[in-house]
């Protein structure tokens, strides 16, 4: 069998820094709902209340964050984020322990583990294209969404398992992954410009955005995402709520159907590539898309049909379409941009389309309470999830058009190089 080719020490480095930290992520995200459920007895808005805050911020904080890293040294930055939110895990366990854990209290670790996040994602975009040349970062980016698709295969039913055995506690198994992950970053050399560009921290904090409006490419790729994250934080949010307190699953089947539905996402992220080969990346990302977002509605044909089957198809089908995504949306986006810039195109970015899910957590959590009255607790998550995957479904509107425009623009560059290239072979 032919192993897969390496894409050099670097790269590995920040592979398996990221792997690790990403089997923790998916513990966190399994556990803290489930223990909100079930330890502290929550109600679906307080449920709701707490993934804002994981999101939280991004709009807060998001626009500083690219301009500020630009100007640090990034490896050392995304060790320190590691180490911050080692200690916010850490801290859910220990409240819980002494007793003093609350919905406020796990507001504000989500929320510091988020704003340490926040800082640490500007740093892993810049490190990717620093690590290996152009024309590897689809390769790249699919190994990367490859393993995290494994990681969202076995994260949920380590996550379950580990509940089942440890409680909170599980939570520990996440505040060492950041331990290993802030290790291997340490070892990766520096990458990036620091305290080289010119120009204030106003000036640089507008460019990102300007950025992202003026480019025909990034503007669209940004409406879509704004677009998708309006809808699709309800469907995440609500999700467990279906699965507990609508469907009546326990901890152990509902990460069981999630471990098996992301058998999907691992296969979105093996054959993206080769689709995006064939039909283009800007034309897989705008069916991806429309696709993404309606498989979702395959949660309204529980409990006709059995509840954990129907969640880890969905999901799975939901999983693979979200792997296409975000496979070709990272290439697309570092085509248009320089080197020098990129920390605040991704920056900006992440502020304009991920700036919007807090709104939409919340609105999940409290359109659930709302129709819980008048249609029971089953119905109000089902036609809440429906209603937020339909919402995120319009986001191929904006992106049906980025194939043309990509194509004219590998035609302009050939139209440029040529005569540049015919003068090269004509004899002196």
């Amino acid at each position: 069998m032919k192993l897969p080719q390496s894409l050099g020490r670097q790269f590995n480095l920040f592979w398996a820094g990221s792997a690790v930290s990403n089997v923790g992520d998916r513990i966190t995200t399994f556990v803290v709902p489930t223990v909100m459920i079930f330890a502290l007895h929550s109600s679906a808005l307080e449920v709701g209340i707490v993934a804002m805050a994981q999101y939280l911020g991004i709009p807060l904080i998001g626009p500083i964050a690219g301009v500020l890293v630009d100007r640090w040294d990034k490896r050392l930055t995304m060790v320190a984020c590691d180490l911050i939110r080692l200690a916010a895990v850490a801290a859910i366990p220990v409240a819980y322990w002494l007793g003093v854990l609350s919905t406020p209290l796990l507001f504000g670790c989500v929320a510091a583990i988020s704003a340490a996040t926040i800082f640490f994602n500007v740093g892993a975009l810049v490190a990717v294209p620093a690590a290996m040349d152009q024309a590897q970062l689809v390769r790249a980016y699919s190994r990367l969404e490859g393993t995290r698709s494994v990681t969202e295969v076995a994260g949920p039913s380590i996550a379950a398992g580990l509940y089942s055995a440890l409680g909170v506690a599980a939570l520990l198994v996440d505040a060492a992954s950041y331990l290993i992950s802030a290790t291997c970053f340490r070892y990766m050399r520096p990458w990036g410009v620091k305290a080289t560009l010119q120009g204030s921290v106003w000036s640089r904090l507008t460019l990102g955005f300007r950025l992202n409006w003026a480019d025909p490419v990034l503007r669209r790729v940004s409406v879509a995402a704004i677009t998708l994250n309006s809808g699709g934080p309800i469907f995440v949010t609500v999700l467990p709520i279906l699965a507990y307190q609508g469907l009546g699953l326990s901890v152990g089947a509902f990460g069981a159907a999630m471990s098996v539905a992301a058998v999907g996402a691992l296969l979105g992220a093996v054959v993206a590539p080769k689709i995006a080969g064939r039909l283009g990346a800007g034309r897989t990302m705008a069916w991806a898309l429309l696709l993404h977002c309606l498989v979702g509605l395959g949660v309204l044909t529980a409990p006709a049909l059995p509840a954990g089957p129907v969640i880890a198809v969905t999901m799975g089908c939901y999983g693979f379409f979200m792997s296409c995504i975000n496979v070709c949306s990272a290439p697309i986006r570092q085509s248009r941009m320089s080197a020098d810039n990129q920390g605040v195109m991704h920056a900006a970015f992440r502020t304009l389309t991920w700036g919007i899910i807090p709104l939409a957590a919340f609105v999940g959590g409290w359109g659930v309470n709302l129709l819980t009255a008048p249609l029971g607790i089953l119905d109000a998550a089902r036609w809440t999830m429906a209603g937020g995957t339909i919402l995120a479904a319009f986001s191929f509107v904006s992106a049906i058009r980025l194939q043309p425009l990509l194509d004219q623009a590998d035609r302009d560059r050939a139209a440029a190089v040529a005569p540049v290239a015919a003068l090269a072979e004509t004899p002196s």
